[in-house]
């Protein structure tokens, strides 16, 4: 997945396409500097983890800008939204997700409250990146109420 983002990284350059090559060069820079920082090798799931953050942060900006009427900016990360995204895995279906959860269900006998830590350490490696979490989290909150 790294190498794929390095010659699209080329690609860009090449196409001068300066707009993908600067959101590229940042995706890029934040998976070194995950890599510098915690010391790790880069693996698919270091990338989408990066990925996941980057968009997390976008779509949370891009909420801010539009209620401030900066459509100029909302454009902008609309396009920066859509570059990261390709690079992601294909989301979950609600049906998947249900379905993950229900395996770590019985899998970790979970009953209570108490045991959402279990569930979701069970749960968060399957579905990190191709999901909203907060959205799992309120899942299995609703399934052990």
């Amino acid at each position: 997945m790294f190498d794929r983002i390095k010659d699209d990284m080329i690609k860009a350059m090449k196409e001068k396409d300066k707009f993908k090559l600067s959101v590229i060069r940042m995706i890029k820079a934040s998976i070194d500097m995950m890599r510098i920082d915690k010391k790790i090798e880069i693996t698919d799931e270091v990338v989408i983890d990066v990925l996941a953050k980057e968009l997390k942060t976008r779509e949370e900006s891009r909420l801010e800008f539009s209620k401030a009427g900066r459509n100029d900016l909302v454009e902008n990360l609309d396009k920066e939204i859509a570059i990261i995204k390709e690079y992601l895995p294909e989301p979950l279906s609600e049906e998947e997700i249900d379905k993950i959860i229900d395996e770590a269900f019985d899998l970790t006998e979970a009953s209570s409250i108490k045991d959402m830590g279990k569930v979701m350490k069970e749960v968060t490696p399957k579905v990190k990146g191709r999901c909203d979490m907060k959205v799992v989290s309120n899942k299995i909150k609703a399934k052990l109420s």
